[in-house]
């Protein structure tokens, strides 16, 4: 889709009509050549606020897809990097494109849920990037106090989100029409697959960060015009 290389309608229908997991794992090969992929822009501005190279011990890609953010992590991690993903065949891509030489920080690939992380005070930065939009309303909370757990005092969670756009702007409208579409395929097919936009967005997620002892702090300044309504938000656990 909008690219040569990309999916054709008939496998993005086919992903469509699969759970949350299998369509990502029949859309994996060519998932990075898709408009879904989290744009280098927005990780190289979230890069910006997490500090100088080599800066931290441990990272958490949360959601790490095909390995977007996960060179970012080795640039600022001095001891491990831990991508989880539900998908297997995301994974399988990340994995033939970590650089592994012998100066580049050792990554680690889970195939797991994340609301169903049991690491223990294990990292001192965790980030996700494009994958909110898979966390339903009501696991909010549950994703949050994972994440809570997995930090050590004084670790930070980061991303990208915004406020709510004004309801009469391109973007709301077509998020919405994209939303109220999903909503209609999760009520005519199962299993449901799980991807809804205008989610996780300021201010009601710096409420939820700070109900679960996180500090919050938004970066309103990183991204240019066109994109200056997106924020970047990090967490500090307290």
């Amino acid at each position: 889709m909008f690219h040569p290389q990309g999916p054709t309608f008939w496998e993005l229908a086919q992903q469509c009509l699969s759970s949350t997991e299998r369509g990502y794992d029949l859309l994996a090969p060519k998932f990075d050549v898709t408009p879904f992929r989290t744009p280098d822009f927005v990780i190289e501005g979230l890069a910006r606020c997490l500090g100088p190279p080599q800066s931290v011990d441990d990272g958490l890609d949360l959601c790490c897809g095909t390995g977007a953010a996960i060179p970012l992590l080795q640039t600022l991690c001095r001891r491990r990097v831990v991508g989880i993903d539900f998908s297997q065949g995301m994974l399988d891509v990340a994995r033939s494109r970590l650089t592994t030489s012998v100066s580049a920080t050792p990554v680690e690939l889970l195939h797991a849920n994340v609301l169903d992380m049991t690491f223990d005070r294990e990292f001192d930065l965790a980030i996700t990037v494009g994958s909110l939009g898979h966390i339903l309303k009501r696991d909010e909370p549950r994703f949050v106090q994972r994440i809570h757990a997995a930090l050590r005092p004084g670790g930070r969670f980061a991303f990208v989100t915004s406020t709510m756009p004004p309801w009469w702007s391109r973007r709301y409208l077509l998020s919405r029409a994209f939303n109220g579409a999903m909503h209609i395929r999760n009520l005519l097919v199962r299993p449901p697959f799980v991807m809804f936009y205008l989610t996780f967005l300021l201010p009601d997620v710096a409420r939820l960060l700070e109900s679960h002892g996180f500090k919050v702090a938004v970066h309103d300044d990183v991204y240019p015009v066109p994109f200056q309504e997106l924020r970047v938000v990090v967490a500090t656990r307290k």
